[in-house]
């Protein structure tokens, strides 16, 4: 099968747009549709839904994404390996990780890379750390900077480059949110407004704790992503929790202030992760290679 229309499938796939593939993968997109009609006639299956307005993957498209980029990851590593074996490397090499990642950690990684490969592109995609694990599993991203889970996949390889705990934050110069004289803890804490991640380490860390004390919490707002946790409490709307780390990056660190009496829910460990399989690349081999574990 054709490793140029598997790409164009697979970047269609991802940004359910004809338009935004086509300017991703510069072809037309008369030529871009008909590509798609040819794999769909090879197939004798639909790969999406479309109308004027949507583009959806069907159930057929989602089980042929995961053959797609298995063969062009293997053609890749194929291609990467004979040029390993000329003593260059060229191709590119996707990360993932948050805001926060990407100025603490990826700056002094990628300066060093660079110095030793310059002919490789790095494609960076900053959001959700949340995701991060997600990203890498389904083969979205080549490598991702992500915290170790308990349950951590057998064929993920994570390693290790530092440790971060969990801090509750509240704002910086206003007397709001405390316990009430004489007011009991139980009543206290289902009425503090709690500004948290949507999903993640620390969310799964503080719906357990609350689970396990049988207290319902105050959700005020849920976000995507650390960074605007600490917006939102700078403007006084709520306690939130979050990783210190991405406090002590952050812009509106004096803003906040560290918000005491509230359970400790522990650290968790940062690091980079990759699909064991996706090592027998070069190129992932060579950037992991260059990372000490701490």
């Amino acid at each position: 099968m054709d490793i140029e229309k598997l790409k164009l499938f697979i970047s269609l796939a991802e940004t359910l747009s004809f338009n935004r593939t086509s300017e991703l993968c510069h072809v037309s997109p008369s030529t871009l549709s008909r590509t798609i009609q040819q794999l769909e006639a090879q197939l004798n299956n639909r790969l999406f839904e479309r109308d004027n307005r949507t583009v959806t993957l069907t159930h057929q498209g989602n089980t042929f994404l995961g053959f797609a980029r298995d063969i062009v990851q293997q053609w890749e590593t194929a291609q990467e390996s004979m040029q390993a074996d000329a003593n260059k490397l060229k191709g590119s090499l996707s990360i993932y990780c948050s805001v926060t990642a990407s100025y603490s950690f990826l700056f002094d990684m990628l300066k060093n890379f660079r110095a030793h490969q310059p002919d490789i592109e790095i494609k960076l995609h900053t959001g959700d750390p949340a995701l991060a694990l997600e990203r890498v599993i389904s083969g979205n991203e080549d490598m991702a900077i992500a915290a170790q889970t308990p349950n951590m996949p057998k064929d993920v390889c994570f390693k290790r480059f530092t440790a971060s705990e969990l801090i509750f934050i509240g704002p910086s110069g206003i007397e709001a949110f405390f316990r009430e004289e004489k007011e009991h803890e139980k009543d206290y804490l289902q009425r503090l407004p709690l500004i948290v991640s949507e999903r993640g380490l620390a969310r799964q860390r503080l719906d357990s704790w609350y689970k396990s004390n049988a207290i319902k919490p105050n959700i005020y707002a849920q976000v995507s992503g650390n960074e605007a946790i600490v917006s939102m409490v700078s403007l006084g709307l709520g306690v939130g929790l979050l990783p210190k780390i991405v406090l002590d990056n952050s812009p509106l660190a004096s803003k906040v202030k560290p918000f005491e009496g509230l359970p400790n829910l522990g650290t968790f460990n940062v690091g980079l992760c990759v699909l064991e399989k996706r090592l027998r690349s070069p190129i992932i081999d060579a950037f992991w290679s260059q990372i000490k574990s701490n």
